[in-house]
């Protein structure tokens, strides 16, 4: 169809709709006025078709063919070694003299000497070290989709700042969702320094990690539909680490896929965050689950409209293996990412040796570029930049607009104007556009 396509509430999926991401999500499509609304269900974790063809209208009838052959593909689909079995593997492997540690490079699997025939045509990294197995990050080829795994992962610089803030805020447990790096320097710190107290246990949808870690270090997680691939065994594991045992804290700290819809991530979150509770520690009740979720700043409307006890840090995460996503560099080439939060902004002290200030007004730790604004009482730049206040729009800008008189609004000086007539995609009407549509917190 034209329309665009929106986020419906979560739900369980019906037979045939569980791929080897895990449940479907169902959606509906939209059209220019909220005409139409036909639902349809579609893969959780691949926004792009090419990747997973999964598509049901919620009313379609499915042939029992039509199921077997879905299920068959889910068979063939299935990694070649369980959890358990990985974690056998493991224990055999490091008993291993260095010579005879290899890891083929295009299975992406650590081997054994008896299947070392069976990948003889393969490239393969011989003498396999106790450094590298503590960084499986590093000896894994990331996974770049950006609409479905997105493996971004953390430049040395921000994975040491997060580890450091976390200590010094005093939490003990880190639940790490889709944040592989920070899992594994929490984990190799924790073997080589005794009194380091720490601990991480890593949710994700890479399943090769299942090879490094044991089933209570790891579960292998879809975070865009709440879905352990362990079942009840994963849920377990998760809900017991979330228990805060003798006073330990705990805080969430996820990395998601940017491309990935906030709508499904928000719902998967909340549900982590009811488990916490679930746990039923004094003053649960009144309280979230302490958490950053690390996402870009051009977001923000959409997360603080599910997480309205958010706010915006300043901090530029940067990421080793991202051409754009590096700290350091200057305009608009600087990272957008930054972290979202639902603790208090003055607790989150930003390194003063990188740039960054405490803005005394606001109570919080800015970038340098990030003026105080006393007609919005606020520091209001997003991405590091100085930005100007627009006295027609009322609010501070991007340096670089200017006022349209024929948009009534900012923006770029070359930019096309919007046709006065022109409503919103979603229902119609003037004066906001579909992102910002009131109509969309409804569905």
């Amino acid at each position: 169809g034209s329309g665009r396509r929106g986020l419906l509430a979560p739900r369980a999926s019906p037979r045939g709709c569980v791929r080897p991401s895990g449940p479907a999500l169902l959606f509906v499509k939209t059209s220019p006025g909220g005409e139409g609304g036909r639902r349809f269900y579609a893969c959780s974790a691949c926004r792009d078709r090419k990747d997973c063809n999964f598509f049901q209208w919620e009313d379609e009838k499915v042939s029992e063919a039509r199921l077997a052959a879905r299920e068959e593909y889910n068979r063939n689909h299935q990694p070649p070694f369980t959890h358990r079995q990985n974690a056998e593997r493991y224990k055999n492997f490091v008993l291993l003299p260095l010579s005879k540690r290899r890891f083929c490079q295009e299975c992406q699997q650590l081997l054994l000497p008896a299947e070392w025939e069976k990948h003889s045509d393969h490239q393969f990294l011989c003498d396999i070290s106790t450094a590298q197995l503590r960084s499986p990050s590093q000896l894994l080829y990331p996974l770049e989709n950006k609409k479905t795994n997105a493996q971004y992962l953390f430049a040395g610089r921000s994975c040491q700042f997060l580890l450091d803030l976390i200590i010094g805020l005093g939490f003990r447990r880190v639940l790490s969702v889709g944040t592989p790096r920070l899992h594994e320097m929490i984990q190799s710190k924790a073997s080589q320094e005794e009194d380091f107290r720490v601990r991480s246990l890593l949710l994700d949808i890479d399943f090769r990690y299942s090879q490094f870690y044991t089933e209570d270090e790891f579960c292998h997680y879809n975070m865009f539909n709440h879905y352990f691939f362990g079942g009840e065994a994963a849920h377990e594991t998760c809900r017991k680490f979330l228990c805060q045992e003798n006073g330990e804290r705990v805080i969430m700290i996820t990395d998601p896929p940017f491309g990935g819809l906030v709508e499904a991530l928000a719902s998967s979150f909340k549900k982590l965050m009811a488990m916490w509770k679930e746990t039923g520690k004094e003053g649960h009740n009144s309280q979230e689950m302490p958490m950053f979720w690390i996402f870009p700043y051009f977001f923000e409307s959409r997360i603080l409209e599910f997480f309205p006890s958010f706010s915006m840090m300043d901090y530029q995460v940067d990421y080793d293996n991202h051409a754009l996503y590096k700290h350091g560099k200057t305009g608009r080439r600087q990272s957008p990412v930054r972290i979202f939060t639902n603790l208090t902004p003055s607790m989150i002290v930003l390194p003063v040796e990188e740039g960054y200030r405490f803005c005394a007004i606001c109570q919080r730790y800015v970038s340098s570029g990030n003026q105080h604004c006393e007609i919005c009482n606020s520091c209001t730049s997003k991405d590091g930049r100085r930005w100007k206040h627009c006295v027609l729009c009322k609010k501070c800008v991007k340096p670089s607009w200017f006022h349209c008189k024929n948009c009534n609004c900012c923006a770029l000086q070359n930019h096309t104007c919007e046709k006065t007539d022109a409503g919103c995609f979603v229902c119609g009407k003037a004066g906001h556009k579909r992102s910002t549509c009131p109509s969309l917190s409804h569905t």
